[in-house]
């Protein structure tokens, strides 16, 4: 038999231009209740709380009460964002007022258990903050509660409603791709700014912290087809926090492989990519930084570009709050639900352990 002659564009790999067609039109948006407008009770004013409370306040959602053991950071939040909220710093006032539905729990995760927990018994349903938990025996025992107490926990994976991951989530969801085949997120920016905060103690403060939000996003496009997980941290040369900066990680999915690079000190030409193939179409996403993404779809019909709209600060806020309501009101598990995020936690402690371990981590 006569072998096939290769020709010379296809030994260099030279791609072929496709036509331009009509972006599909996906549900990529922060959710809305039609009806359902309770009134919720912000547990925690600390940092993240501020960006909580402005995408509140934009969705004009029913802030009755803020939360803190010192006063004083609960009136100051209350004042900017809902000045005729109340404020206690006894966490009792919340639990035992029946007029409050919902709880937006922002504590460190060491203490959030146990007000969670709390929460849940007193019948209120959850939107805890990210990480749910540092250890899924605790994770599963709250989740348990709460189906038993017929409430729900969601998790503020706030990521999921950065308009180019809630794109490329529902393309994936609506079969626009087919079978997936690899998911790689390499993103290149300059994570320094830690330097003499709070963040600068956390030791795996990109691999765990950072990171989770795309251990989140890989296991909701591919979650069921993980086998295993390979990661490694290390410090760059000249930088002046104390975590390493620099983390990678390999995953391999059932007939296909993901990974995710961040690169956290890089000083010069910033960069946030994502791409995801499959067996009938690729979707990537490029930009500068996290909120700045051009999203573009190829599929056999052609090459579409969607005009995304919002951007992950404060829309993905507005999601996770936005979801569990309307999940609420339709009487359905969340998409951010508490159950399927501890398999994003699985993922992330592995990832981690991996990269003390140095060795590879079945799934």
């Amino acid at each position: 038999m006569a072998k096939s002659k290769i020709k010379q564009d296809t030994y260099s790999l030279k791609s072929t231009s496709s036509k331009r067609v009509e972006a599909p039109c996906l549900n990529y948006k922060p959710p809305k209740t039609r009806a359902y407008d309770p009134y919720i009770a912000i547990v925690g004013t600390g940092g993240i709380a501020s960006t909580h409370l402005a995408a509140y306040k934009k969705a004009k959602y029913k802030i009755a009460i803020l939360y803190n053991r010192t006063l004083s950071k609960a009136k100051k939040l209350r004042d900017i964002y809902f000045p005729n909220a109340e404020i206690t710093n006894n966490f009792n006032d919340i639990l035992n007022n029946k007029k409050i539905e919902v709880l937006d729990i922002t504590l460190h995760p060491k203490e959030r258990a146990q007000f969670i927990k709390k929460g849940i018994l007193a019948g209120k349903h959850i939107l805890s903050q990210k990480p749910f938990v540092n250890n899924l025996v605790i994770g599963n025992k709250l989740v348990k509660l709460a189906k038993k107490n017929k409430v729900k926990i969601a998790v503020n994976q706030n990521g999921r409603w950065a308009p180019h991951l809630a794109y490329m989530r529902e393309a994936v969801k609506n079969n626009l791709i087919g079978n997936i085949i690899s998911c790689h997120t390499s993103i290149q920016w300059n994570h320094s700014w830690i330097k003499n905060t709070e963040f600068e103690n956390i030791n795996e403060l990109i691999l765990y912290d950072f990171g989770i939000h795309w251990f989140d996003f890989l296991s909701s496009v591919a979650g069921n087809k993980i086998l295993s997980v390979f990661a490694s941290q290390n410090k760059a040369v000249t930088q002046n926090v104390k975590p390493p900066l620099l983390s990678q990680c390999l995953i391999q999915l059932d007939k296909g492989q993901a990974s995710l690079v961040f690169d956290g000190f890089t000083k010069f030409g910033p960069q946030d990519r994502t791409i995801v193939t499959g067996t009938k179409g690729t979707i990537i996403s490029v930009g500068p930084d996290l909120g700045k993404q051009n999203v573009k779809l190829f599929t056999s019909k052609g090459q579409s570009i969607p005009q995304l709209k919002g951007s992950w600060f404060n829309d993905g806020f507005h999601g996770t709050m936005g979801e569990l309501l309307s999940s609420i009101e339709e009487n359905r598990s969340p998409l951010n639900n508490a159950k399927d995020n501890l398999l994003s936690l699985k993922l992330t402690f592995a990832a981690v352990k991996s990269s003390k371990t140095n060795k590879v981590i079945k799934f």
